[in-house]
């Protein structure tokens, strides 16, 4: 750009009338600008490198480490969560906002919804504000704080406070019923929602009216780890009057029903489920509910815990059948259904033949799988009930034509470790509502530049229209290849509709399949997996539970018992008229996709907002940018791409007489005051700055700047001028300079108090040490600012001063406690969920199995134990079995029905030439299995078990002893494995045989196949291998820390073999080996023998305790070591003499030479 052009202060210098330079806390886009490097810009348009992910994640690092959590994208808004109050929701800042214009002010929620209301209301149109982003960015709070804004800022009268006290007040009951605690967020919306705001003429609120998209049924009947059911269960439990819960059949505590504790985390600091309830109460008074629709909506809630603890048996046939009828009375009760029929219908299906109906019995499987299916039918019909009830509150009855200012809170794009049926809804949803985004964005820069005269300039974008047919195209799209196997007759599965998808579309170049995928590709795809290429990216989705999610059938039996129910609401859910129609109904998907087609019309009828909802971390915490995180969600919610939209023409536009009203000082023509037409004073104005024709476009009512450096440059001028002109009303007398110099200046007496001070430092403080006091005290504190502890692990500590020893222990507790605090809350849920009472439980048995005894043991304990060690683990369809995408689809259906509980890749060893092969290693409720591929290569019962066996060195190595008679003998299985301890402590527990394990030493015998026994021997090596040996033994090298030929024991040496407790009897000539951990040591006793110490004893020489005459005849080792697992016992009584032993710390410090000291 060219440079300024000549200013002359003097000219009109003292005339300097400027607005603008009398309001110093103004904040407008282009003030804010002079802070832009400490700060960055306030709108991303501005960003000379706009196309930089780096760029833009820069600006978004400096705003929110200044609590600017607010930042634009022309109207677009991005928020960052900052997971703290911040004072900028006050009614003050609402008023602020009100009817200014939208870049006067610093970006905020409020200048969005300012501006979608006063166009409203100016131009008489409706609008929606779309506020997406992932669970915990904020999209909640946002919706909430528009929702405020309107209440407050609004006219209203003492008839519409009570439409607004119900828009307001229907937040919380929807959210009491439709969201959850996940690991991600603590108050996660587990639907999207959409809600009308209607205005009358003089824009005041007076109705309102919600749409509901996709509610997470799943949830009701399971919780992963680290999760909870929806809020309201607990709300009642916790809030609910005694008499109510007497009345429903319930107790307080959550862990008493099977549908709240599968997360494990029932109780949540950051929730106070009491005060919600009394929220939700008051809600429902305000809503107008009546005391018959309460009762039935609780008498709803109730049965579906009482659902959830419903347990069945088999009997003698194998049908299910429900022995104890507490819970099954209680539902007939609360539901208003006949027990028997209600019994009835949950361990039998209803088949209907050509002429007659037969009734099935179920197995305990799809008996579950009724049961749940009651549950998620009876709360998903119920929510959607509620919805209507809240809109009939807020309807309003005047006929006269309103406008509306919709909300739309809706899922952002999720990617998860493991994605199903939900993800792939939602991915679709935002595919749709980023092409209307773009498609918006576009036409509103087109009809901009029309309306202002400027050539328009066709804009390259991606068009993501192909992935949106991909999925939805009649016929041919995902959906409906999903809907074809579900409606199909025939047996139909997940992994029919995935090589129905592979038939039917695998040509396709958004779409992959490990079938289809190279080799490279292959490995990150699994069996049952498909991979679409999104327009934010590849999104991997395992198609298991696929069609019993898109199909969601309730059976026919079931569905004829809720039509009878006397309860009212289910009355209202459940129609006679269902059971007329044979047909089928829609499914999932397709009614998902008709709901967002139906969605996308209302949306592209109105104005658009957006606000685009950033979550800085997945730790909740305040002040912590996750640069990885936020990268990932940037790219995701497409703002890249929108910014290059809102870039590819010009960066800046503002009205000629904002333009010339902040910049008219820049110019003698158009200063102090300009009379002519804006228009004109603009043009001059950028002529004499000195703009070059490309860098800019004169429109009819608009300035239009194409690049954000030649605003940059005109921003910086204009400071320099304003600090130019203020010099003139700066100090004109040095007086007042030179009375704040002698006011800094430091008395001449100064050194001699100090001096005085430490002569009397030990005295009580008095006045001629009070100085020297204050000043050590400070020196202190500034010194131990700097070195405080970093972890609750270090117990470093600044030596204080004697005068500061009081208030120094003083803060080392504070400081301690403050540190542990912040220790246990930086414990994330989910590595909390990681460790549940039942991996304690196996711990134990670890312990009892493997303390002292085996190698890596104490490493082993801070590890927690998982349910499989494979990539990934997933639900299948039935009850709560656990699978894994790895196993092959064809094994799969061959042992999912024993319930697959753990699960580990290992290394197989055959019993023939001991040649290791890949395999995986299952436990089920009934035997273990040994895997290969497509095939079960061992099958192994848990009653033929005889004893498992390990060694006492780091090999991994397992081998289980199977009886002789077992009718499919192979011999006994070998195998290696990387988490050895959680292994067989499950399989030994899954047996019930804990006492069978034996930790052996040296060597064992094993049988390879039926009638060859061979023997294994363990040693010590630098590096680990399996082999077998020319003599036939399978030999297992480990890199040990124990010595080859000595086994180092926490009592003595001893040689391999011997008896655990016996004393060595000989030094021995030779040496030991070395023991390995960081560099090589042996010490040398006094009769000149060299001697190994265990691994936990310290690098130094020892002496021999008892005098030898040098040739082995030494009758005693040097004193043994304390039990490192025992580090506070500093001497304990030899367990075979009863003598006091020495700490290896006394023992060290005794014998090590002169000079030599630790």
């Amino acid at each position: 750009m060219a440079q300024v052009g000549p200013l002359i202060a003097t000219a009109f210098g003292m005339a300097a009338q400027d607005a603008a330079w009398k309001k110093p806390n103004q904040l407008d886009m282009e003030g804010a600008l002079v802070a832009r490097d400490k700060v960055g810009v306030q709108d991303f348009v501005l960003l000379d490198s706009h196309t930089s992910e780096s760029a833009f994640l820069d600006n978004l690092r400096k705003r929110y480490r200044e609590n600017l959590i607010y930042t634009y994208i022309g109207t677009l808004l991005v928020s960052v969560n900052p997971y703290k109050q911040l004072d900028i929701y006050t009614v003050k800042q609402m008023e602020q906002y009100k009817g200014v214009n939208f870049f006067e002010l610093p970006p905020h929620i409020y200048a969005i919804a300012d501006n979608a209301y006063r166009v409203m209301c100016t131009e008489y149109n409706n609008h929606f504000i779309l506020i997406s982003g992932e669970s915990g960015a904020g999209k909640t709070e946002a919706s909430k704080k528009i929702l405020q804004f309107y209440a407050v800022t609004c006219p209203t009268t003492e008839q519409l406070q009570v439409v607004r006290d119900r828009l307001l007040l229907s937040n919380p009951v929807l959210e009491a019923f439709g969201n959850a605690k996940t690991l991600r967020n603590d108050n996660s919306s587990r639907f999207g929602k959409y809600m009308d705001i209607q205005f009358d003429f003089k824009g005041a609120p007076v109705g309102g009216h919600i749409l509901s998209y996709l509610i997470e049924k799943s949830r009701v009947v399971h919780q992963n780890p680290g999760e909870r059911n929806f809020h309201v269960f607990y709300q009642l439990l916790e809030g609910g009057e005694e008499e109510l819960l007497r009345g429903l059949g319930l107790e307080r505590d959550p862990q008493k029903y099977m549908y709240l504790i599968q997360g494990g985390c029932a109780k949540v600091a950051s929730i106070n489920d009491r005060s919600d309830w009394r929220t939700v109460r008051k809600a429902f008074a305000v809503i107008d509910f009546t005391e018959r629709d309460t009762e039935n909506l609780f008498g709803v809630i109730a049965s579906v815990l009482h659902l959830g603890n419903i347990q069945f048996a088999e009997d003698s046939n194998g049908h299910a059948i429900i022995p104890r009828g507490t819970q099954i009375k209680w539902i007939s009760k609360l539901l208003g259904v006949h027990l028997s029929i209600l019994q009835e219908a949950l361990t039998n299906k209803k088949i209907e033949a050509r002429f007659e109906e037969v009734l099935s019995p179920l197995d305990l499987d799809l008996a579950y799988y009724a049961r749940d299916a009651v549950a998620k039918a009876i709360y998903g019909r119920t929510f959607t009930w509620l919805v209507n009830k809240i809109n009939g509150s807020l309807a309003n009855k005047d006929l006269n034509q309103k406008t509306v200012i919709g909300l739309l809170d809706i899922y952002g794009f999720e990617v998860f470790e493991t994605n199903s049926f939900e993800q792939f809804c939602i991915n679709y949803c935002n595919e749709k509502l980023q092409q209307l985004l773009i498609e918006m964005t576009l036409k509103a820069e087109q009809e901009e530049y029309m309306l202002e005269g400027i050539e328009w300039e066709p804009i390259p974008y991606f068009n993501n229209k192909i992935i949106c047919d991909l999925v939805e195209e009649k016929h041919k799209g995902i959906i409906a290849i999903l809907d074809e196997e579900c409606l199909r007759p025939g047996e139909a599965t997940d992994l029919s509709f995935l090589e129905k998808l592979e038939e039917k579309v695998g040509h396709h170049a958004h779409v992959l399949t490990r079938k289809l995928a190279d080799q490279k590709t292959r490995k990150s795809i699994d069996w049952m997996d498909f991979r679409l290429l999104h327009y934010a990216g590849a999104v991997t989705y395992c198609t298991i539970g696929f069609l019993e999610k898109n199909n969601d059938l309730l059976y026919r039996n079931l569905k004829e018992v809720l039509c009878k129910s006397k309860n009212g609401i289910l009355r209202d859910c459940f129609h006679p008229s269902e059971l007329e129609n044979r047909r089928r109904p829609e499914t999932v998907a397709t009614q998902f996709k008709n709901s967002l087609a139906s969605l996308i019309e209302i949306l592209m009828s109105k104005e658009p907002s957006y606000i685009r909802c950033i979550k800085p971390n997945d730790d909740k915490e305040p002040d912590k940018f996750d640069d990885s995180l936020i990268e990932h969600q940037v790219k995701y919610l497409g703002l890249m791409e929108h910014l290059r939209v809102r870039r590819a023409g010009f960066a800046y536009r503002r009205k000629y007489e904002h333009f010339l009203q902040r910049y008219k000082s820049l110019c003698p023509e158009t200063w102090p005051q300009w009379w002519g037409a804006e228009s004109v004073g603009v043009e001059k104005l950028v002529k004499h700055i000195g703009y070059k024709p490309e860098e800019y476009k004169l429109g009819k009512t608009k300035i239009f700047i194409r690049f954000p450096r030649t605003l940059f440059a005109t921003e910086d001028a204009y400071e320099h001028r304003k600090h130019r002109l203020s010099t003139y009303s700066g100090f004109q007398d040095t007086s007042q300079i030179q009375g704040m110099c002698r006011e800094a200046t430091i008395p001449e007496n100064e050194e001699s108090r100090y001096i005085q001070g430490f002569i009397h430092r030990k005295d009580p403080v008095n006045p001629e040490n009070a100085d020297y006091v204050r000043l050590v005290r400070c020196s202190y504190l500034t010194k131990l600012r700097d070195h405080l502890p970093k972890n609750v692990l270090d117990q470093s500590w600044l030596q204080p001063p004697q005068i500061m020893e009081q208030t120094s222990e003083l803060l080392k507790k504070l400081c301690r406690r403050t540190l542990v605090r912040k220790y246990c809350r930086s414990i994330s849920a989910e590595r909390k969920a990681q460790v549940p009472p039942e991996s304690l439980d196996q711990k134990v048995v670890t312990s009892a199995i493997f303390y002292r005894k085996k190698e890596g043991y104490n490493e082993s304990v801070k590890e927690p134990f998982v349910d499989t060690r494979l990539a990934r683990e997933l639900r299948l369809i039935l009850v709560s079995p656990l699978a894994v995408s790895e196993i092959h689809p064809k094994v799969l259906p061959m042992i999912q029905h024993e319930k697959i509980k753990y699960i580990i890749p290992v290394v197989k060893y055959d019993g023939k030439n001991f040649k290791p092969r890949n395999w995986l290693f299952a436990l089920t409720r009934v035997a273990a299995y040994l895997l290969e591929a497509a095939k079960i290569k061992q099958k192994i019962e848990y009653k033929a078990i005889k004893g498992i066996s390990t060694s006492n060195l780091k090999d991994g190595i397992v081998v289980i002893h199977v009886s002789e008679d077992t009718k499919d003998k192979q011999g006994d299985p070998v195998f290696q494995c990387e988490h050895l301890f959680e292994t067989v402590t499950k399989l030994c527990m899954m047996a019930k045989k804990v006492d069978v394990v034996a930790v052996v030493e040296g060597s064992l015998q094993f049988q390879a196949s039926p009638g060859k026994e061979v023997t294994m021997v363990f040693s010590a090596g630098k590096e680990s291998k399996v082999y077998k040996a020319p003599n036939g033994q399978l030999i297992v090298v480990s890199p040990s820390r124990r010595a080859a030929g000595v086994l180092v024991s926490y009592d003595v040496f001893r040689p391999l073999g011997t008896p655990p407790r016996q004393r060595l009897s000989s030094c021995g000539s030779g040496d030991a080996a070395t023991l390995r951990r960081g560099r090589a040591f042996h010490g040398r006793l006094s009769c000149g023998a060299r001697m190994t110490p265990p691994r936990f004893w310290p690098s130094t020489e020892g002496v021999c305790q008892r005098s030898c005459s040098g040739d082995g005849g030494c009758q005693r080792q040097p004193g043994p070591p304390e039990d490192p697992l025992r580090p506070h016992q500093e001497a304990r009584l030899n367990r075979d003499s009863g003598e006091a032993r020495t700490s290896p710390l006394d023992w060290c410090k005794a014998k090590t030479p002169p000079g030599r000291e630790l």
